[in-house]
């Protein structure tokens, strides 16, 4: 008895979760911040992986630094003139 009432809530959770995901789906787009459900529902969908973040080499770093304060002489050089 007791195996065959936790396989009818198996079943409802499952139903529930399709008709969550059926609403969340016919609910496009939408603008403002989703209902407490719908976002409990996105977050069911699985495990989110983290995403990578990219490393420069300091040589990488050195060059991209001295790129930026040419940038920034040559915008002060400019407004200076102006």
């Amino acid at each position: 008895m007791l195996a065959e009432l936790r396989a009818e809530r198996q079943r409802l959770e499952e139903a529930i979760l399709v008709i969550e995901r059926l609403a969340v789906k016919a609910a496009g787009k939408r603008r403002g911040r989703p209902p407490k459900w719908m976002a409990a529902v996105k977050s069911d969908n699985g495990p989110e992986t983290p995403a990578k973040t990219r490393r420069f080499s300091a040589t990488t770093r050195k060059r991209m630094a001295a790129a930026q304060k040419k940038r920034w002489a040559a915008r002060k050089a400019q407004s200076q003139a102006a």
